[in-house]
């Protein structure tokens, strides 16, 4: 090797030095949702496309996830679209960027075995658990209405997921809304009284989604592209080869050890979730995410969970990084 080689070699290996150490550091977000998503984390997939250096922070709510977001602690998280439609009428800017996945069985109403709970009308005079501010508690919320029973009828007491599972297994409660991992552990004493894909149909749909500031998004299209692209790919290597996805895969043992999932009830956890395609993505939340948003907004004004709703939803939604991924 010349020497002009050397220097040359040397300069390139200063400049990744300097860019290494110049990475920026996030702080990003989830529910710990055994997602396709959940594997990519793992490969170090999301670092690697967008340069971040990434601290994945689980949240047990989507209180945890507005309050973090609120204070500028987290710049990117995923947020069910019932606390995010309380954050935004209640003026927090953030925007909807991505769809995490549309919710169907991936958030049931689990009843224990036991409870005496055979029919909804057997839920009166019963305790539920539910997480408070969630799209759980939405479901739980739309799913009595749909079936003429009065929460003045029901106990409802918030919980976070884990405080779910505990009361649960110590017998405090009769039923639960939550999702995955917990919901999979219920099920082994418990059995589905509705999911919220069902519920969804009853008038009353809910999603997970991704989402920023304006600044953020102003500041980072191109990153965030490179976000979005990372995390299509992890759902269309799922859609593309579900039979692939079983227990004892290496994607699927990989989302077990960052989830804290069991690895044979991840299959079935997956195909509760509907994700949708780079193609859909911008259509989706074009066409429907704002929708959603306020008819979520406005069954939460009617429920007393807030005080105004906004007359357009849509300032919360910018579909401008899933067209880039097109």
């Amino acid at each position: 090797m010349n020497i002009f080689m050397k220097l040359a070699a040397a300069l390139c290996a200063m400049i990744g030095i300097s860019t290494a150490a110049h990475a920026e550091k996030l702080i990003i977000g989830t529910f710990g949702d055994p997602t396709p998503a959940q594997a990519a984390i793992a490969q170090g997939k999301f670092a690697k496309a967008t340069g971040w250096t990434i601290e994945w922070r689980k949240f047990e709510s989507g209180a945890g996830v507005i309050s973090a977001m609120a204070s500028g602690d987290v710049q990117i998280s995923e947020l069910g679209s019932s606390p995010l439609a309380i954050a935004t009428s209640q003026g927090l800017d953030l925007k909807l960027f991505l769809v995490s996945f549309l919710i169907n069985t991936s958030e049931s109403l689990i009843v224990r075995n036991g409870a005496g709970i055979n029919k909804p009308a057997d839920l009166k005079g019963k305790v539920i658990g539910v997480p408070i501010g969630s799209t759980s508690q939405l479901s739980l919320t739309g799913a009595l209405k749909h079936w003429g029973i009065s929460e003045k009828e029901v106990r409802i007491l918030g919980m976070t997921p884990q405080q779910i599972h505990a009361a649960w297994m110590r017998k405090d409660i009769d039923a639960a809304f939550v999702w995955n991992p917990v919901q999979s552990e219920l099920l082994k004493s418990g059995k589905r009284l509705v999911s919220a894909g069902q519920v969804a149909k009853w008038g009353f749909p809910t999603f997970n989604g991704w989402v920023a500031n304006s600044k953020f998004m102003a500041t980072h299209a191109k990153s965030l592209a490179a976000f979005a692209k990372t995390m299509n790919e992890a759902n269309m290597a799922y859609l593309n080869n579900m039979s692939k996805w079983t227990a004892d895969s290496k994607t699927v043992e990989q989302i077990a050890q960052r989830t804290g999932a069991q690895p044979a009830q991840i299959p079935s956890i997956l195909k509760g979730f509907t994700f949708l395609t780079a193609s859909e993505q911008p259509t989706w939340l074009d066409a429907h995410a704002a929708d959603a948003l306020k008819k979520t907004a406005i069954f939460l004004k009617k429920n007393h969970r807030i005080d105004a709703v906004k007359d357009d939803y849509s300032k919360f939604v910018d579909a401008s990084v899933a067209k880039s991924i097109q």
